[in-house]
C-alpha cells in the first residue's frame, strides 16, 4: 500500500532493476501503475459514454457499439501494464480462474454486441449484452482477489 501511495503522489524511486510484480519488465512500478490507471479510466469513460449515447436517435446504436467495445478492450488491456502480457496470459488460464476467463472472453468477444447493434438495431438487447459483459468482467476481476468470489456467492445465497 505504501508503494501505491508513493506512485500516486509522484514519489516513486523508479525500481528500474525489474524487481517487484513483473521481473521481465523494463518499466518502473510507477510507470506501470500510471499506464494501468490511464488505460483503465479511458476504458471506463469510453464504456460509459457509449452507454449514454445508446439512446441518441439515428446514430446512437453504432456509436455505442464502437465506444463500448473500445472501452472493454482498453479496460482489459490495462491489467497488462501491471503484470505484463505474458504473465497476464499465464494467470488467466490458471486452474482457479479458467471458467471465469472463458466466460469473460466469450462475453467480451463483442460479436454479439456488434451484431445486435448493426444488424438487429435493438437497443434493449444491446443494453442486456452490455450488462452481461459488465457482469463477466466483474466475475473475472474477482478471480484475482482471494476468496472474493466465494464471499459473493455466500452473500447471494444468504439473500436468496
Amino acid at each position: 500500500m505504501d508503494k501505491l501511495k508513493k506512485v500516486l503522489s509522484g514519489q516513486d524511486d523508479g525500481n528500474a532493476d525489474g524487481s517487484g510484480i513483473l521481473e521481465a519488465s523494463t518499466l518502473s512500478w510507477g510507470t506501470r501503475v500510471k499506464g494501468f490507471l490511464i488505460c483503465f479510466v479511458l476504458g471506463v469513460v469510453c464504456s460509459i459514454l457509449g452507454t449514454c449515447l445508446l439512446w441518441v436517435p439515428g446514430f446512437g446504436l453504432a456509436v455505442f457499439a464502437v465506444l463500448y467495445s473500445l472501452g472493454n478492450i482498453c479496460a482489459l488491456s490495462s491489467t497488462m501494464f501491471l503484470m505484463g502480457p505474458c504473465r497476464q496470459l499465464k494467470t488467466m488460464w490458471a486452474k482457479e480462474r479458467v471458467l471465469a476467463t472463458v466466460i469473460m472472453l466469450v462475453r467480451t468477444n463483442n460479436f454479439s454486441l456488434l451484431s445486435v447493434s448493426f444488424s438487429w438495431k435493438n437497443n434493449g438487447l444491446a443494453l442486456l449484452f452490455c450488462i452481461l459483459q459488465f457482469l463477466a468482467f466483474t466475475w473475472y476481476g474477482l478471480s484475482y482477489i482471494p476468496f472474493a468470489r466465494d464471499a459473493i456467492i455466500k452473500l447471494f445465497s444468504l439473500c436468496i
